[in-house]
């Protein structure tokens, strides 16, 4: 067997989210396809997609112990081929109800990994002496890219959505051999690390975190989510142009990550969080109001952009606040705001059912000003 390559720690952990994405970003390209086959209406393709918030929310609460015990090395190898073969096992079906239950065991392993890279990264933070969470995410936004961009070229082609994920499910776990073959967690920090289990209590402070963090969360699992039926629905656009949504919402996401850490250092997190949703709340509007394809889709780059790095300022914020242990106020933020982001977006598809397919974005402007009133909260003072 080929020997994985010679990487750095911090490369090593780019290439887990990257590979940890490309699983999930396979299937949405498809949901026209998909919606098509299953002969649905959005809100109950909305809910059939919840099973994976279940399984992933499943994972954050209670994951953590069994996989101290398994290993972050181990646990990768398995767990990120286990989530790409329930994907592809449930776009065998056209039953909604049996697409749920397919999509929960296939949320548990990306919780898992989650849980996992997520720790990973903030270990490698503290081995490097420097910020790499962010550009860490933006590989996680590059590897949905690549696999929309892969999904949106085969479906322009004629290939099934069957047959698209069944090829993903041996690509995906030889490409996770090959690059995480080798992988050697880096050094804990003495437990102060240790992921929490069960659910976090979330303190006043932590909730107007979660209430900031609402509108980038729901906002960015729409992008991902509706925008591939967006384009179909509001422009008959062809299916590559719908799956193209979906990476033009990732890669403008994942560019903004990558180079996001200069701009907080220069300017301060609610500096930056401020102007992100301004950009974001500009992009819905784009969004809301069609005029063009073309149009629309740099609004579906503005709401990549705006809902970037909100949720890691957040985090940030949750870390410095000296109320509580760290690992207990980042716990309950993630497990809420995490929770927001797997679950309304799919829920959303009940909007769009009985208000049409752009209130599913409409739907987002109330919050992007909740979240303009509380961004000073991001500066992470007790």
């Amino acid at each position: 067997m080929t020997r994985s390559p010679a990487l750095a720690p911090q490369q090593r952990l780019y290439a887990a989210f990257a590979l940890h994405a490309m699983t999930m970003g396979s299937l949405f390209p498809r949901m026209p396809e998909i919606k098509q086959a299953m002969g649905v209406e959005e809100g109950v393709l909305g809910l059939a997609l919840v099973g994976t918030p279940v399984g992933t929310m499943l994972a954050l609460s209670f994951a953590s112990p069994m996989i101290e015990k398994i290993g972050f090395r181990r646990l990768l190898l398995a767990a990120i081929p286990i989530a790409a073969l329930f994907y592809a096992l449930a776009v065998q079906t056209v039953a909604p109800l049996l697409f749920f239950l397919l999509l929960i065991p296939a949320g548990i392993a990306v919780g898992c990994v989650e849980i996992v890279i997520n720790v990973e990264a903030d270990r490698t933070e503290a081995l490097l002496k420097r910020r790499v969470m962010n550009r860490a995410h933006s590989f996680w936004s590059f590897g949905f890219f690549l696999s929309s961009i892969m999904g949106a070229s085969f479906a322009h082609f004629g290939i099934s959505p069957q047959l698209h994920l069944g090829i993903m499910v041996p690509c995906i776990a030889l490409m996770v051999v090959f690059f995480l073959g080798d992988f050697k967690p880096a050094p804990g920090r003495g437990g102060a690390d240790a992921p929490a289990s069960g659910f976090a209590h979330p303190t006043g402070p932590i909730i107007l975190l979660v209430l900031v963090t609402l509108s980038a969360m729901l906002m960015e699992g729409a992008g991902i989510d509706w925008s591939a039926i967006y384009m179909d629905t509001i422009f008959a656009s062809g299916a590559f142009v719908a799956g193209f949504a979906v990476a033009v919402v990732t890669l403008s996401q994942g560019i903004t990550r990558y180079f996001a850490d200069g701009f907080v250092d220069k300017y301060s997190p609610v500096a930056v969080g401020r102007a992100l949703l301004l950009c974001m709340g500009a992009g819905i509007l784009l969004i809301l109001f069609p005029v063009s394809a073309v149009i629309s889709l740099i609004g579906f780059a503005m709401l990549g952009i705006g809902t970037s790095v909100l949720f890691p300022l957040a985090m940030s914020a949750a870390a410095q606040r000296t109320d509580r242990p760290a690992t207990v106020n980042v716990a309950a933020l993630a497990q809420i705001s995490f929770g927001a982001f797997l679950a309304g977006p799919p829920l959303l598809g009940l909007v769009a059912e009985h208000f049409g397919i752009q209130w599913v974005y409409g739907a987002g402007l109330p919050l992007v000003l909740l979240s303009l009133l509380l961004v000073k909260v991001l500066d992470g003072r007790d």
